[in-house]
């Protein structure tokens, strides 16, 4: 099985259990801080992966990070599990898995909006409006620049993409014109 296959199924159980209690919320802003917290001390994740070390010295590790972070018993629990089953090196999947089933759970999404220029707040507002009146969702919008565009802006949710940029509607105009 892919080490993607087993996050996901991961991510499910911890999802489940974050629903029963109410706090899949919670659960997923404690994983995004270890995340955080792992991805600044690339040593310490090094350690977790390293077999060189030792069962042992990891969990005492675990205890000590997890007493740093005030993570609850579920979770530190679930981070036990993962490094008693040798899994604590698919965390990361772990998380992003994590990250899209608790949005589908809570009917949000996050789409990424790319524009030629900074827009303001009234324009953002207008465009998450109309995503949230598009979609159904509550909507949790990525707003980026990329110049190259030249205008107008690209919207991506999940696999869908939007695109309103004048780079693209000159593309069509040329097309057109070259198949007469």
């Amino acid at each position: 099985m892919s080490a993607n296959a087993i996050a996901k199924r991961y991510a499910k159980a911890l999802v489940q259990l974050g629903a029963e209690e109410g706090a899949v919320g919670k659960f997923q802003a404690e994983l995004a801080g270890i995340d955080a917290l792992l991805a600044a001390k690339g040593e310490l994740r090094a350690i977790f992966t390293n077999p060189a070390f030792g069962v042992e010295a990891k969990k005492n590790i675990l205890k000590d990070l997890i007493a740093k972070l005030s993570v609850s018993p579920t979770v530190a629990n679930f981070l036990q599990l993962l490094l008693d089953k040798g899994r604590i090196s698919i965390l990361g999947m772990i998380i992003a898995s994590y990250g899209t089933l608790a949005d589908e759970l809570s009917g949000t999404v996050r789409p990424t909006l790319v524009s030629a220029m900074p827009l303001g707040d009234a324009h953002v507002a207008e465009i998450k409006a109309s995503l949230e009146k598009m979609t159904g969702k509550q909507v949790v919008l990525n707003v980026e620049v990329d110049q190259g565009l030249i205008g107008g802006v690209v919207t991506k949710i999940g696999d869908q993409l939007f695109d309103g940029s004048v780079r693209t509607q000159l593309k069509r105009i040329e097309d057109t014109l070259q198949k007469g």
